[in-house]
């Protein structure tokens, strides 16, 4: 028997038999190796101690449980432990007899069993695998309310009430979701929810930005390719599809989808199959597909530019994320949302708002939507300093006119200047040439994306400009 483990010290097992002479010898063994151990005659029992300890604030750390005891027994411990919220590992235990019962425990959420005469080694073994399997499952369940508090759908308005319920039955089924709204209403957080409340909350999550991927490029990102297949392949690469396979793939401005790559799309999704590119095999894959767009893609299938085949494959079930106007009293909400958010990067105490700012923040149209305030508040959480934003913190911010997004933090932070000084999104502030291209650049662009209304397709089509190489500017200012 190996030495007590010193991290393994008073983490309390709970053991469930009928037979005394057992409980004693479990309760022996482990309380060498340094485990608080407490012990139950029956189902019943345990779930009396449970109920005392938990008053306490104590909950252990595993259940050790035989399956055939009196009153209620191992298989009926499990079923009531598995009901509750947050339940402990379960380790059944089973005579030479009862293996296939205890397999279906397994089957039922069993961590493991053990079969007697028991063991002193493959106890511990066993307990301390369920442990390390406990902590992991603590920390993914951990991990998994900090994403889904990043990405909640944040509001109480009812138009987003109505939004988040189609969310929340539309998650449960696996047919196709088209995602509508302007730019920046939050359609790619819509996405995520769908995923984390569906049955494949546990798969990957991939999102492709179809407008962000070169026309030639966008078959091998989307499916891969092998090998030698083109020039500058050096070697084999998964696509977004295998990606996401047991998950949910999100298309992005999918409506700027070039037409060859719609097609492949439509085959993949009517076969659930796919072929890497310098490649014949069919590859198998199950996915869910949700879809976004700010364009009127009924609209584009009337001028050939969207397949309508692609178009009712994609629309099964059509959701629209309303626009940051048609839900007003949600902006309160959202701005404590976004300054938590803000000072949880930066280590710092919240801001909180002036009641004269919070007025300023209603009554602005906000025709960059959600985007566009968190933009607006982390430009001027930047400069703020004191505890509370003021109107005149905001007022700085939208001196360019409201239509237009806020001076981003990874444009901002470098330029701050004394009071009174230059503004810090003001090119002559520039202390040389390249700073100086940079910043003409951000508000050139700025200016152009509110002139289009925020859509990125047509701002880079009058500026003559690759819609992929627009996106590599937004996300260097900061601006998408």
């Amino acid at each position: 028997m190996s030495p007590r483990a010193p991290q393994e010290q008073r983490v309390p097992i709970l053991v469930v038999d009928d037979d005394a002479d057992v409980r004693l010898a479990l309760e022996m063994t482990l309380q060498y190796q340094g485990y608080d151990v407490w012990t139950a005659k029956d189902g019943l029992e345990a779930l009396k101690r449970l109920e005392n300890e938990a008053r306490g604030g104590r909950r252990p750390g595993v259940v050790v449980t035989d399956l055939k005891m009196p009153g209620l027994d191992g298989l009926g411990l499990l079923e009531r432990l598995r009901a509750e919220e947050n339940p402990p590992p379960v380790v059944v235990v089973s005579g030479h007899g009862d293996v296939a019962t205890a397999v279906d425990a397994v089957k039922r959420g069993a961590t493991n069993f053990l079969e007697k005469p028991l063991e002193g080694e493959r106890v511990l073994v066993t307990i301390r695998a369920a442990l390390r399997e406990s902590k992991l499952s603590a920390e993914n369940t951990r991990l998994r309310k900090k994403l889904a508090e990043r990405h909640e759908l944040v509001g109480a308005s009812p138009a987003l009430q109505r939004l988040r319920a189609q969310v929340a039955t539309v998650a449960a089924s696996d047919a196709s979701v088209l995602i509508t709204g302007e730019n920046g209403t939050g359609k790619e957080v819509v996405a995520r929810n769908l995923h984390a409340l569906s049955p494949r909350a546990d798969g990957p999550f991939v999102t492709v930005n179809c407008a962000a991927i070169p026309d030639e490029l966008i078959e091998s990102e989307l499916f891969g390719h092998e090998k030698g297949s083109f020039t500058g392949a050096f070697e084999r690469r998964i696509g977004h599809f295998e990606a996401a396979d047991g998950g949910t793939l999100f298309l992005d401005e999918i409506g700027d989808m070039p037409l060859p790559a719609q097609a492949k799309v439509l085959r993949a999704l009517e076969t659930h199959e796919i072929v890497r590119v310098g490649d014949s095999r069919a590859i198998p894959v199950d996915i869910r597909v949700v879809s976004a767009t700010n364009a009127d893609l009924a609209a584009a299938t009337e001028q050939k530019t969207f397949r309508l085949d692609l178009f009712y494959r994609l629309n099964v079930v059509p959701l629209r994320v309303p626009a940051l106007r048609e839900r007003r009293e949600d902006v309160p909400a959202l701005a404590a949302h976004f300054l938590r958010e803000i000072a949880a990067r930066s280590g710092r105490t919240p801001l909180a708002l002036r009641p004269e700012a919070l007025e300023l923040l209603r009554g602005l149209d906000w025709p960059g939507n959600v985007r566009q305030l968190k933009n607006l508040l982390e430009g001027a959480a930047v400069f703020a300093s004191g505890p509370e934003l003021a109107r005149s913190d905001l007022e700085a911010m939208l001196e360019n006119g409201p239509g237009l997004a806020a001076v981003p933090p990874s444009a901002a932070v470098g330029y701050a200047t004394a009071p009174g000084g230059p503004k810090p999104d003001d090119p002559f502030a520039a202390e040389t040439f390249e700073d100086f291209k940079n910043r003409s650049e951000m508000l050139f662009i700025q200016r152009k994306l509110a002139e289009n209304g925020g859509n990125v397709k047509r701002t880079a089509e009058r500026l003559g400009m690759q819609r992929s190489h627009m996106y590599k500017k937004l996300d260097r200012y900061g601006l998408k």
